[in-house]
């Protein structure tokens, strides 16, 4: 028979397991006070920005964060998804999750957040331990690992947990950047993305989001990933190393970053005549240092330095596209055994 609850027992929903979905983050709008609040988090976040707090946010909160969110904010603007007033971030990372719900079935409540913004993985994961998920997969969209990335977001989920009477049982993902799957899905993704050009380009670039090399030297795995993955993926293609290169891209501050700089070799490739594509591995969503930095900024700086202006493509992450999402799939159901 079953156990008789007391009547004055409080309702616990039926026990579920969980995915959530973990990106960066974005702004709610391209305003300048949309952006600064944005912003002021993300560069607030020591494990982004290693300098002593006294001496950083006087700089952050003064002169940074009074000129960047209105130049920030037109980049924004020049991608930002009008139909849906979001970021494309945000919106495609919503149709991933939403994808990968139907995919795994009623049986697992799949969800998204950001580390930065709206929605707050505070949030969601306050929202799916209401629903009854006693069991919660914590799922950074970083395939390669570094701290200012997979290791800020899994921070930030454990600071939610912090404050539940209730905890749930938490796994959280792996880095990804060698496994099969992955692999295999950004190898296709540029082969066929190279197919479609009207041009064959001399060189593909597979443009990382750079880190001082400071946090590398300190121990981060993330430079010494990136080359892997590239590595792997050079492999499955049968490319060789002066046809799909390593670069790295997003410089910011005075400090010496993980190096080649994307724009440096944009340019070198732009005095040469090359033909060149584009990819950046790093990210599962196409953003704003993907679709402003590198498809827009990244072309007109190479037709500046002499390249040809229908020389030069951008070839789109994996995002939810049916080899991403087959990708994402496995890696996540490989994550829930024991579980479902």
């Amino acid at each position: 028979m079953p156990v008789q609850k007391p009547a004055d027992h409080p309702t616990i929903p039926a026990p579920r397991i969980g995915v959530l979905l973990l990106n960066l983050g974005t702004p709610d709008g391209t305003d300048y006070w949309s952006v600064r609040r944005y912003l002021s988090e993300f560069l607030s976040d020591p494990r982004v920005i290693e300098t002593n707090p006294l001496i950083w946010q006087p700089i952050l909160q003064g002169v940074i964060l009074t000129v960047r969110p209105s130049k920030s904010g037109a980049n924004y603007a020049r991608i930002w998804d009008k139909e849906m007033n979001e970021s494309p971030l945000r919106v495609i990372t919503r149709r991933q999750a939403q994808k990968l719900q139907a995919r795994l079935g009623q049986d697992v409540l799949v969800d998204f957040g950001m580390r930065y913004g709206n929605p707050s993985t505070k949030s969601r994961i306050e929202a799916m331990q209401k629903a009854g998920c006693q069991k919660i997969l914590i799922a950074p969209l970083y395939p390669q690992y570094s701290q200012t990335t997979t290791g800020t977001a899994n921070d930030k989920a454990f600071d939610a947990l912090k404050t539940l009477r209730w905890q749930p049982a938490i796994r959280t993902l792996p880095a990804y950047f060698e496994t099969p799957e992955y692999v295999a899905a950004l190898a296709k993704s540029i082969a066929d993305g190279v197919a479609a050009l009207p041009f064959v380009p001399d060189v593909v670039l597979t443009s990382y989001h750079g880190t001082p090399t400071s946090y590398r030297d300190a121990g981060d795995p993330y430079h010494c990933q990136c080359l892997k993955t590239t590595r792997l993926v050079r492999e499955v293609l049968g490319w060789s190393e002066d046809r799909l290169r390593v670069t790295f891209q997003s410089r910011f501050g005075p400090t010496e970053w993980l190096q080649p700089y994307t724009v440096s070799v944009l340019e070198e490739l732009a005095r040469e005549k090359k033909k060149v594509a584009v990819l950046a591995p790093a990210f599962s969503v196409d953003c704003i240092e993907t679709l402003e930095e590198i498809a827009i900024t990244g072309h007109e700086q190479f037709v500046e330095a002499g390249g040809g202006h229908d020389d030069y493509a951008y070839i789109p992450c994996l995002n939810d596209s049916e080899g991403g999402m087959n990708m994402l799939e496995s890696i996540i159901r490989n994550e829930l055994k024991g579980w479902i």
